[in-house]
Order: structure tokens, then sequence, then C-alpha cells
């Protein structure tokens, strides 16, 4: 991409209306960087869903190129008219967002190989062990997974402004591993397309799809619509590999044009890698078993696959994705460890899927006789329809060996996280129904305590939830 001279053909990259100024406003035009107004310097371009009047001013004051936003309020309009300042409003701010991705690649990152994680679930541990495996190979990679979840949307500059301090302070990039969202919106509104539009701005040479499966309920209500939100993708990737998951039906009906796939069980096509209960094979080879992998649960082993066939596809060195895999550390809460004495496990199960799978795999772990105490934080501020699908996951996966703990997690949350009436009787009215056992908590910190007083030595804790579990790790080390 050539660099942007024009604020007007901005503008109509972005399907945005310019007012105030029709050209940059420093002196010097665009110097090329989008990012947050907080961050920014003379000549940069700040992205943000609604500026005010305030927001204008600061920009003005920091004499930067323009502002592009989606929601002017609080005479914002006004003030960039009477100050002759460029603002760009768009209705998509999405658009905003893959643009200033895809421009700052070409500009900051030409030269690099780029790889697309979505997926329902599995993408943070996806992206986070391909990134590792890189970076452990010796590459220069950056990646946008981090533990908290928070660079991996792509509905703000975050990304771009990453990949553009990296460079600048670290020199060129080999690779950039990059997670979409499968589904994404901003106030209750779906933005429709957003992991093509994502995948098509960065031009990855290898994509992932992990799943398909139900989250995000209200920006999508359907399985058939999460499937329409990822069905685009692998022609976004185009002539690069598609890693799919060849377990997931609805992963198997997606039209790709250079598909590699992965499975939990054996496999006859050629382009694939597959675990056979000992062995991850690959070429009808074993490159890993089972006492290898960093973890063992079912659904684990589908992320180490999608990692595994991706930097294959890639063309690295087996000998270095072996030793990638082998080193791996997970992020966390993703199924983390957090004690041997009781034994406590922590992930960030979140959706119905991933809350019956991290119970299964924990189940596995219970020595005979002995309790999984099972510890929920509801999700807050959602909906009920989320809350009721992750309850009917919770009643589907309740054994006489499990004993269940809730918490709305007042206590840590704050007020995007907090959990509504409706949502917390919406638990409570399906377990009653189910004859499902439970004690209800206003606060993580007293909820934990509970389960600590209550587990034996050798029982198993399983801490599972969102926003509302997240402080769990801190909040143990002061319990105990």
């Amino acid at each position: 991409m050539e660099e942007l001279e024009d604020i007007n053909d901005l503008a109509k990259a972005v399907e945005g209306k310019l007012v105030g100024n029709d050209e940059f406003f420093s002196i010097d035009g665009f110097t090329g960087k989008f990012t947050f107004l907080n961050d920014a310097h003379t000549g940069d371009i700040v992205i943000r869903h609604w500026i005010n009047a305030t927001g204008v001013e600061i920009a003005f004051d920091k004499n930067i190129a323009c502002l592009i936003t989606q929601t002017p309020k609080d005479g914002a309009i006004e003030l960039a008219e009477r100050l002759n300042f460029p603002l760009i409003i768009t209705d998509k701010i999405e658009l905003a967002n893959a643009y200033a991705l895809s421009h700052t690649i070409k500009k900051y990152s030409p030269d690099s190989t780029n790889v697309v994680i979505t997926g329902t679930n599995g993408k943070s541990t996806t992206s986070h062990l391909i990134y590792h495996i890189l970076n452990n190979a010796g590459y220069h990679v950056l990646t946008n997974t981090d533990s908290e979840s928070e660079f991996n949307t792509l509905i703000d500059p975050m990304v771009s402004k990453l990949i553009s301090d990296e460079v600048v302070a670290n020199g060129k990039l080999d690779y950039l591993v990059i997670e979409v969202s499968e589904v994404q919106g901003w106030l209750d509104k779906l933005m429709k397309n957003h992991a093509a539009l994502m995948s098509e701005a960065i031009k990855p040479e290898v994509g992932v799809i992990t799943n398909i499966a139900m989250d995000h309920i209200g920006l999508v209500n359907s399985i058939e619509d999460v499937f329409d939100e990822i069905k685009a993708v692998p022609k976004a990737i185009g002539g690069g590999v598609t890693v799919l998951n060849h377990d997931d039906e609805l992963v198997l009906k997606l039209d790709a044009e250079n598909p590699f796939y992965t499975s939990m069980s054996p496999l006859a096509e050629e382009n694939s890698v597959y675990f056979d209960g000992e062995n991850i094979i690959y070429e009808g080879n074993s490159i890993l078993t089972v006492d290898e992998l960093p973890f063992k649960g079912s659904h684990f082993i589908q992320n180490i696959l999608s990692a595994v066939g991706a930097c294959i596809s890639l063309g690295i060195d087996i000998n270095d994705i072996v030793d990638g895999v082998k080193s791996y550390k997970a992020l966390n809460r993703r199924f983390a460890k957090l004690s041997d004495d009781p034994l406590i496990y922590d992930d960030f199960a979140h959706n119905p899927d991933g809350i019956k799978a991290t119970i299964s795999e924990t189940l596995k772990l219970l020595p005979q006789n002995q309790k999984l105490h099972l510890a929920c934080a509801i999700r807050g501020s959602r909906g009920v329809e989320i809350n009721q699908l992750n309850v009917d996951a919770l009643v589907e996966s309740m054994t006489d060996d499990i004993v269940l703990y809730l918490s709305s997690s007042n206590d840590v949350v704050n007020d995007l996280n907090f959990v509504e009436d409706d949502e917390r009787e919406v638990f409570f009215k399906t377990l009653d129904e189910n004859n499902v056992e439970y004690v209800h908590f206003d606060n993580l910190k007293d909820c934990l305590t509970e389960v600590c007083n209550n587990a034996e030595a050798d029982d198993v804790i399983l801490l599972i939830g969102a926003q509302g579990m997240d402080p769990a790790e801190s909040l143990l080390k002061e319990i105990k």
C-alpha cells in the first residue's frame, strides 16, 4: 500500500463522512500509525467507537492527523467544525479497524508470514501455542493473544498499535499470529462478517478454524448464525492453507481451497495430523507421544493438533514443532493447575461446549470415592440466553461425584460484568427443576472459602467461568 496522502481516500475506504477539515490536521500529514487517543502523538490517526467534544479538543491539542468514530456525541461534530479539525464518521467502525490493520501490516510488516486463528473454542490456546513454537524456534513473532483476552477482539486499533510499536522497538517481524473472534459486535449490534473482514485485512498464508459452537448470544441466536459468520473465512484465506477440525461437523462443511485436517481419530487424508489415543501422527509417523504433551485433555489435544497443523503448513521443521510443544506452558486460566494439595484447576470455560469439555476432563482426574468441588461463576451482563445454555451444560455434566457452588462475584466484577437478577434466576430455576443441589454466594471470596473448607485432601476443585472467576487465583492465596 502506498503512503496514505489524501484524507478523502481514507474516508471513502471506511465508508465515512468527513466533517471539519478536508486535509490531515498535522503539518507533516499522517505518520502511518493508528492508535488510541491517550497514546497518540503528532500525525497519528485515532479510531474510537465514540467521541465527544472533549475528545475532539484533546485530539486538536495533540495535533493528531484525524479522528475516526462511529458515534460522535455531546457536540463533537460542532467542535470539529469550529476548530477546523478532521473528523471521519462511519456507520461501521470495523471497516476503520480492518483498514488500520491492513495498512499497518503493509507499512510495518510487509514481509512477515501471517496466520489467523478463529472459531468458538480454543482460539487463545491455539494462537499462543503457535506463537510459542515459532518463538522457541528463534523467529521474531508477534501475537495478539494474551491471558486476559484484552487484545484479541480487533474492535479497536490495539493490534495495529502492537504491530507498529513492536517493529519500531525490535525490528522486522518474521511472523504475525493473529487471533480473530468468530463473532463480534458493539453495543449488542452484530459486526457482520467480522472474522472474514479481519482475515482479509491480515492476508494470512495459514488460517485455523478450531470449531463452530454457540457463544455470543444476542449477537447471534443460532448455530446457523455462527456458521454464517465463519463460512466466509476460508475465502478470505484464499489460496493459503486452512487448518480445519475434522471432528466438527460444521467445520467440515466449510469450503476451503487448500485444507489441512486435524482429528482426535485416525485420518486417511494426505494433508492431516491426528491423535490415535497414544501418539500424534503425521505422515504415518509418531511425532509426539501423549506423555510428551503439556496437557492431556481431549479439547486441549485438539488445540495442540491445530497448532501443529498450522506450523507444518508454514513449513516449520518438525523437530522445532516438537520442541515447541514439549516446552509449552499454558496461558493463565486454560486448565491451569493452581494447587496440588488439594488439586485445584482453573479454566476459562464460559460457554456450553467449554463447560462440558472441562468438567469431563476433570472428572477423569478424580480419585475413586472422592468429590469434585465445582465452583462456577455466573456470566454477568451477558443475558439470560447464554446463561440458560451454560446452566443446561452444567446439568448435563452433573454426576453424583460433583458438589456444585455458584458465585455472582459481586466483590470482584465491574458494572460491565455484574450478574443481573434474571441471569441468576435462570441458574436457580434450571438447577431446581433438575433436582441439582447447589449453594450460591454473592461474593467470590466467600464461595472459594467455602469450597476450600469443604474439600478433603484427595478431592479435586475445578473453577470455571469468565470475568467473574478471573481473580480466583489471587483470592485463593489470601484464603490459604
